[in-house]
């Protein structure tokens, strides 16, 4: 596996505070754009590329607001789970008597985040929690070998949504009975066709970790080095105060 360090931190980088991070997906992303990231999540996550804090990622952000110390930081993105209100997860785990008993963190980490006073990105997939849907990106605006869309809120400053391009095919597996091949593999879950390890780390560009649950969690990171990049132009042009 391959380590994501791939720019260098020289002169001024600007930090950004990764709530929920999981393996790094977005982290590595925001990285390549231009920020310093450190990392927050209740589970322990050695993979984790840059700096990282094990905690309640809530009561990590409460303390830093608290404490002043979030001045430290230039943005937030946080990635809160809310599997309770996601049809694949409800519909995929109902049988076996999973499904709406997850707990939506989205509205106290929104809450949390305006108290912050910096600017953030929330980030859900489809058909979870309601935010607002100031972007939604799909892996085929990148060229990547998953469809994977995420919807993104924005806390405190916009960009344009890009263009939403055409699919080239069917996401490859077995759904309703019925299995289809195309250009795309599905890297969630297990069985059905679904991708393997080495498949997810190819079609979404994450190297750094085999673990299959960080990896069907992952957000790929061309995501979020385009909202990385969007986000430090609208800062340069003086649209985001710095």
């Amino acid at each position: 596996m391959t380590h994501p360090t791939d720019i260098p931190r020289e002169g001024h980088r600007p930090a950004l505070l990764d709530l929920f991070c999981c393996s790094g997906g977005a982290a590595v992303g925001y990285h390549r754009a231009g920020f310093d990231v450190t990392g927050v999540d209740i589970v322990a996550r050695p993979r984790y590329p840059f700096p990282f804090q094990q905690g309640d990622a809530l009561t990590v952000l409460a303390d830093l607001i608290t404490s002043g110390e979030i001045a430290a930081y230039s943005a937030i993105h946080a990635s809160p789970p809310c599997q309770g209100k996601c049809a694949l997860t409800v519909g995929t785990n109902r049988s076996q008597g999973w499904g709406g008993t997850h707990e939506d963190l989205v509205a106290p980490t929104r809450e949390l985040l305006d108290a912050s006073g910096l600017p953030y990105v929330i980030e859900q997939p489809n058909g979870r929690a309601a935010i607002r849907k100031d972007l939604t990106l799909c892996g085929e605006m990148f060229g990547l070998g998953v469809l994977r869309h995420r919807n993104f809120e924005l806390g405190c400053w916009t960009t344009a949504q890009p263009q939403h391009l055409r699919h080239r095919g069917y996401v490859r597996g077995h759904r309703h009975g019925v299995r289809r091949d195309g250009p795309y593999v599905a890297a969630y879950g297990s069985g059905g066709g679904k991708a393997t390890v080495p498949e997810m780390q190819t079609a979404m560009g994450i190297h750094w970790t085999d673990v299959r649950e960080e990896l069907t969690e992952a957000i790929p990171p061309a995501y979020t080095e385009w909202i990385g990049r969007a986000f430090l132009a609208r800062t340069r042009s003086g649209a985001v105060a710095a």
